[in-house]
């Protein structure tokens, strides 16, 4: 068996301070999790929100190289569609979401 192609895909997503950080299978497994002390000063509750997010974050884009992967071994686009695989356009409409419904780091403007 050819472990390669039968290993999930995992991508990492980090929040906008980079202080938590997520890596995730293609299924939604979290793989590693990794939290900046500093972090916990917000709460349990706010945390676990955080983290579920990147989380799912982390799970589509770890599908889309899994849907890049297969796509680049012949499997057609249609059955990867059926196969619910996102694509890179699905991932950047996503991120854009998130990026329009989170509040900045900082309110001082960039110099």
């Amino acid at each position: 068996m050819d472990t390669a192609s039968t290993a999930p895909a995992t991508a990492t997503a980090r929040n906008r301070a980079g202080t938590i950080s997520v890596r995730t299978t293609d299924e939604g497994l979290p793989m590693e999790l990794q939290i900046d002390p500093r972090e916990l000063r917000y709460g349990a509750a706010r945390l676990a929100e955080e983290i579920v997010a990147l989380n799912r974050r982390a799970a589509l884009e770890a599908a889309a190289l899994r849907r890049d992967t297969l796509a680049a071994q012949g499997v057609p686009g249609d059955v990867l569609d059926r196969i619910g695989l996102p694509t890179r356009a699905d991932v950047a409409r996503s991120q854009q979401q998130q990026d329009e419904t989170q509040p900045p780091v900082s309110w001082l403007r960039p110099v």
